[in-house]
């Protein structure tokens, strides 16, 4: 009994159609900036990667050379 009328809160399906334009044009703007934030997100976390890959490889050369001098 209740659900109809909830349901008729969210949903509303215009009878002018050309209001699916501005609505369609906006969702389209959120994507892509979804989208490129996304990306932007993706490079810098892969330029972290890397940074902290070179940091470990320094690290490990720099311990093993006093390992072996060490010795």
């Amino acid at each position: 009994m209740i659900q109809p009328f909830v349901l008729s809160l969210f949903l509303y399906f215009p009878e002018d159609k050309s209001e699916y334009g501005p609505a369609a044009i906006t969702f389209l703007i959120f994507v892509i900036g979804a989208l490129l934030t996304m990306r932007f997100f993706i490079k810098v976390s892969n330029r972290e990667a890397m940074k902290a890959k070179e940091l470990e490889e320094k690290l490990m050369s720099k311990q093993l050379s006093q390992g072996n001098s060490e010795h």
